[in-house]
């Protein structure tokens, strides 16, 4: 079974996917896997040893700045020729699966070749009973239309239709230990210097800033870090709470482990809009559309519990899945994996 395997590159989340999927399908010798990312350039990629000799493409990607989704830049910043080009040359024939984490190279090389390609993601959620806040006709034709599928299986925090699964989580056994006294903050869409201006008002409280442009420095009661998976995951286990924008994958981790969130979704991006509504309609996290300073202070003055909840391990049953062939109805792997224990 050759399968390839396109992952977006823009956000942490799909990676941090791609990995535990990684892993998983490495149970199953039969199946050779050719990874290719796109979204970001290739040299600001990092902790990739798990995918091997993996492809990559430019893609398309999305501009943002001081957290919001900037359109305009968008349009300007993707180079439309190049990606047109990879989308002709990308072989997709060769291979027995394509599969497709909201990645547009591979999704339009098999829709253009007329070979079915499979899509597992959150961005695959969005149905009917999922909610959603930020549509527009255009975001709605843009989500539709970046990497379209011939199925797709969808990721979401609560079983809002049948084609949708649990997170998959690329995560070490759950900490014991009792948390320390700091927030984590991954505001990665935000202006990095003004994260750590306003972390520094609230002087009675310790943080710990991770973005993939910070020196790994201290700023009064804000130790900053340059992003890497390690550290960053072994701080979070340690967090007493997380502040961060509304990214999927970032958030269950979070809710795996029971930390409390305050999460600012960012501007103009139907996604992370429409994740901070399912938080608050399922009562997960607490939700800021700005920063909110006064929020911001109760929150940290006490943090809501975190819900008591912990997902199974659904890259393995993605995996066997995969290395079938991905014959089996997704409803049936929905139904087994929500029934199913946590995976602590």
């Amino acid at each position: 079974m050759r399968i390839l395997y396109g992952v977006q590159a823009t956000g942490q989340g799909h990676i941090s996917r791609a990995r535990a999927m990684a892993h998983a399908l490495k149970q199953h010798p039969d199946v050779d896997v050719t990874w290719l990312f796109s979204g970001r350039p290739r040299e600001r990629l990092f902790d990739m040893e798990p995918f091997g000799d993996f492809q990559h493409r430019a893609g398309l990607t999305f501009v943002t700045e001081a957290g919001r989704l900037r359109y305009r830049k968008t349009i300007m910043a993707n180079r439309y020729w190049q990606f047109i080009r990879d989308v002709q040359r990308l072989d997709v024939k060769a291979y027995d699966l394509v599969v497709t984490d909201y990645e547009p190279v591979t999704a339009w090389a098999g829709k253009l070749r007329r070979q079915p390609v499979l899509g597992i993601g959150h961005q695959y959620a969005f149905g009917k009973n999922t909610p959603v806040e930020g549509r527009s006709l255009a975001q709605h034709a843009v989500m539709s239309l970046f990497a379209p599928v011939a199925q797709g299986v969808g990721l979401h925090w609560s079983d809002f239709g049948a084609n949708i699964l649990p997170p998959i989580l690329d995560l070490p056994p759950a900490p014991t230990a009792a948390a320390n006294d700091y927030i984590l903050v991954y505001l990665p869409f935000e202006d990095q210097s003004a994260v750590t201006k306003w972390l520094n008002g609230f002087s009675e409280h310790r943080f710990i800033q991770y973005a993939s442009t910070l020196p790994n420095d201290e700023q009064g009661n804000v130790k900053r870090r340059t992003a890497n998976i390690a550290g960053f995951k072994s701080d979070l286990a340690s967090a007493r709470g997380v502040v961060c924008n509304c990214g999927f994958e970032l958030i269950s981790e979070c809710l795996h482990w029971r930390k409390p969130v305050l999460t600012k979704p960012l501007a103009k991006q139907m996604e992370q809009l429409s994740n901070g509504a399912a938080l608050e309609t399922l009562g997960y996290a607490t939700v800021m559309r700005q920063i909110d300073n006064d929020l911001t202070a109760r929150w940290l003055a006490a943090p809501p519990p975190a819900p008591g909840l912990s997902f199974p391990d659904v890259s393995a049953t993605l995996a066997s899945w995969l290395a079938d062939g991905a014959k089996a109805p997704v409803a049936t792997l929905g139904a087994a994996l929500w029934g199913q224990p946590a995976a602590v």
